[in-house]
C-alpha cells in the first residue's frame, strides 16, 4: 500500500548523495544525476552546483543545458541547486558588496537555465545587505533563495537568531528558511561511533557518546579532549562532527520559524534505525508540520558517505526515501 503525504510535500533526493560516485568519475554528473531518476528513487532531485559544473561558479549555459535535458529525457527537475559565496579573495581580503555579488549572481542565472525552483546558502552567510540587492533578480529569475540551518545551530543561537531577524525584517517570500534535521539527533550513528572507536577514542568518553549525546556534559567532555590534543590525529576531521555537524535539539526548536521555513533536508548518516534514531526525527517533524500550510520538498541528504563510501548510495537513498515516507505519513 502506497503511503500519501499532503501532495504539497514533495520527496526528493540530493545528488550529493552520490559523491563517492562523483569522485570515481566513471560517469559524468550529468549522468549520475539523471540516472536518479531513471532509477524511479524520485522525480525531483537537489544538486551541488560545485560538485557538477566544471565551470563553477559561472556554469555555462551548455554544463546547465545538458543537465535539465538529461534529467527531461528520464521525467525528473532539479528542485533547488545548492550555491556557494566567496567572503574573501585567495590572499584574504574581504570581497566588497558589488564582488560579492558578481560571484553569487551567475549561480543564480544557471539555476533558472536548469529550471530549478531555488538556490540555497548556508545560513546567515549572505547578510542584509547582499539579499537586498539581489532580491530584483529572484524575483526576475522566479527564484527562492533559501538559508540553511543544520546541525548544532538552533534558532536561538545569537548568529542565526541575528539572522532570522534579517529575513522577518524584509519579510518577503523569495526569501526562505531551510532546515536540515541534522539538527535533531537524538543519538550518533553507530556506524560513526565505531569509526571514533576504531581510532582510539578514549572508552569513558566513548560511553558518554553512546548513551548520553545530548546531555551538556557530553558536549563539554568533546570539547575538553580537543583542547588536550588527545583526538587521534587519523579522525581529527571526523570528531569535529560532534562540534560541527551533528545537532542536540529536538523538533519543538523550529516551531517559532515554521512560518518562514520552505524546505527540508531529512539528513541521514545511516540507517541503523534502533530506537527509531532515524526515523523518528522525521516522524517528529511531520507531526510539527501537521496541519500547517507547509509547501516545499523534504529531501534526503546522507551524509554518512564520509566513512561509509562503499556503500551503494542507490540502495542507501531507496531505503531512506521509503524509511522516510513511512514516518512522515505516521
Amino acid at each position: 500500500m502506497t503511503l500519501e503525504l499532503p501532495p504539497t510535500w514533495t520527496l526528493s533526493a540530493s545528488a550529493f548523495n552520490w559523491t563517492p560516485e562523483v569522485i570515481r568519475a566513471e560517469r559524468t554528473t550529468a549522468e549520475l544525476a539523471a540516472g536518479i531518476v531513471a532509477d524511479g528513487l524520485t522525480d525531483t532531485i537537489e544538486i551541488e552546483a560545485g560538485q557538477t559544473f566544471r565551470g563553477f561558479p559561472r556554469t555555462t549555459d551548455a554544463e546547465a543545458d545538458e543537465l535539465r535535458s538529461r534529467l527531461a529525457a528520464v521525467g525528473g527537475r532539479v528542485s533547488i541547486v545548492g550555491a556557494s559565496l566567496d567572503d574573501a579573495t585567495p590572499r584574504g581580503d574581504l570581497l566588497s558588496a558589488d564582488e560579492r555579488e558578481a560571484f553569487l549572481l551567475p549561480q543564480l542565472r544557471a539555476a533558472k537555465r536548469l529550471g530549478a525552483s531555488a538556490v540555497r546558502l548556508p545560513f546567515g552567510q549572505a547578510g542584509s545587505v547582499l539579499l537586498r540587492r539581489i532580491l530584483p533578480t529572484l524575483y526576475e529569475l522566479d527564484l527562492v533563495l533559501f538559508e540553511e540551518i543544520q546541525g548544532q545551530q538552533t534558532p536561538d543561537t545569537p548568529a542565526v537568531a541575528a539572522a532570522i531577524d534579517v529575513l522577518s525584517d524584509l519579510d518577503d517570500p523569495r526569501l526562505r528558511v531551510l532546515v536540515d534535521i541534522s539538527m535533531l539527533m537524538p543519538s550518533l550513528p553507530p556506524t560513526y561511533l565505531d569509526v571514533l572507536r576504531k581510532a582510539g577514542v578514549p572508552a569513558d568518553l566513548m560511553t558518554r557518546l553512546e548513551t548520553e549525546w545530548r546531555s551538556p556534559e557530553t558536549h563539554a567532555a568533546v570539547i575538553d579532549l580537543l583542547r588536550s590534543g588527545g583526538v587521534p590525529p587519523s579522525v581529527h576531521t571526523s570528531y569535529m562532527n560532534l562540534l560541527v555537524r551533528f545537532g542536540r535539539s529536538d523538533a519543538t526548536v523550529i516551531r517559532g520559524i515554521l512560518p518562514l521555513v520552505g524546505a527540508f533536508h531529512l539528513k541521514f548518516w545511516d540507517l541503523d534505525d534502533t530506537d527509531s534514531r532515524v526515523s523518528g526525527p522525521i516522524h517528529d517533524l511531520g507531526r510539527e508540520l501537521a496541519g500547517t500550510d507547509f509547501t516545499g520538498t523534504l529531501c534526503s541528504e546522507w551524509g554518512g558517505h564520509e566513512w561509509l563510501d562503499d556503500e551503494d548510495p542507490t540502495d542507501m537513498t531507496r531505503r531512506h526515501l521509503e524509511l522516510a515516507r513511512a514516518a512522515l505519513a505516521a
